[in-house]
């Protein structure tokens, strides 16, 4: 275990300084490091160890037990895992500055927010495209309507915890060779929140919540893909005891497009054209997101070509807009031919000057 800084280095006095000398370290090293003085973002920290530290050794009793057990080397030689300890030590439960490793809160009241909820929504790849509107039905905790959330049988109300006064804390004390150690945990009774329930609400048992059924709205925005997740606020299981609700997340299951390929907000699409169409051009109609769309094959196109379309892509998400639909153009040679088709072709070969080889392939001169 690293040993920890010794107080009186902290301060940058010796270990016989007198108590002026040390009150005057402090005030300097204060007025140094304060955090409303230091733009150091370490400052905070620097300023409560510096605090820490003088608050030990301007106390003569503190400064005395300090200088017996409160070396680098800890109380019989056990060691300080850091300064927390060492203030620990001096200060009990509650530290000094925020010090102490089991700071005295107080009551964190009742009031607590709700819990979220998750669900799962499957949606088709039109609607998650354009958007739309969804009723789903789940089961959460509602605020009770007989005690309206408190957890009291109506014409009663919480009062102050019995056990530990309304302070949410049990303090317990033991002596040691260091002084009086002081120790706090959550009240067992009221489980820390200061409050207890002498006549529990009779439908929800003091719990301020039962099950129900609900029905929420759900406002798909257009653009979404499959595996998001939406954030409906407040939609979750209600508060306890007037505590805000949580959130309901929901995970959308998007079916994948028949006729195109999603990458991000554009589409992509194959079609298939004839050796003809490539070779003088068409104008062809090819199904779009939303409607059929029109494109222009340019004369002596070859397979493999990529027509973008602009704008006939998914709509951009929470923003104006659409992605691009691009298709891609694959020759089809056709192998069912007629007698007269290929006469036909074969003709073309002749007027193209193109040769057969051994083996009955087409090759033009020079090859």
């Amino acid at each position: 275990m690293a040993p920890v800084r010794d107080l009186y280095e902290i301060l940058g006095v010796r270990r016989d300084a007198s108590d002026d000398e040390i009150r005057r370290a402090y005030r300097t090293l204060a007025r140094e490091h304060h955090p409303d003085v230091s733009g150091d973002p370490a400052a905070e920290e620097r300023f409560k160890e510096i605090a820490g530290a003088y608050e030990i050794l301007s106390d003569p009793d503190k400064r005395a037990r300090y200088d017996t057990f409160g070396t680098s080397n800890g109380p019989a030689g056990g060691g300080f895992a850091d300064l927390s300890e060492i203030f620990e030590m001096f200060f009990g439960g509650s530290g000094v500055g925020g010090f102490g490793t089991t700071r005295r809160r107080g009551a964190r009241g009742r009031a607590r927010r709700g819990e979220d909820l998750a669900v799962r929504l499957h949606i088709g790849f039109g609607d998650a495209a354009f958007g739309l509107r969804r009723e789903v039905e789940l089961d959460r905790l509602a605020v009770c309507e007989t005690c309206l959330g408190n957890g009291a049988q109506p014409g009663t109300a919480p009062i102050a915890c019995r056990t530990c006064g309304g302070t949410g804390e049990i303090q317990s004390a033991r002596r040691s060779v260091f002084g009086t150690l002081m120790t706090t945990a959550p009240c067992g009774t009221c489980q820390g929140t200061g409050q207890e329930i002498p006549d529990p609400c009779e439908t929800c048992g003091g719990a301020g919540r039962v099950a129900a059924r609900a029905e929420v709205t759900l406002d798909i925005p257009a653009g979404v893909s499959d595996g998001m997740e939406l954030r409906v606020q407040g939609s979750g299981h209600a508060g306890v005891a007037g505590g805000p609700p949580g959130d309901l997340f929901v995970q959308l299951q998007v079916d994948p497009p028949e006729s195109f390929e999603r990458r991000n907000q554009d589409l992509h699409s194959v079609l298939d054209i004839t050796v003809t169409q490539a070779t003088l051009g068409a104008d062809i109609t090819v199904p779009g997101l939303d409607d059929d769309v029109k494109i222009h094959v340019d004369p002596a196109t070859a397979s493999g070509t990529v027509v973008r379309i602009k704008g006939k892509g998914v709509p951009n998400l929470q923003r104006r807009g659409r992605g691009d639909l691009y298709v891609t153009l694959h020759v089809v040679t056709p192998s069912d031919l007629s007698k007269e088709e290929r006469k036909l072709l074969e003709r073309l070969a002749e007027l193209r000057s193109e040769a057969r080889t051994a083996d009955g392939t087409l090759r033009k001169p020079g090859y």
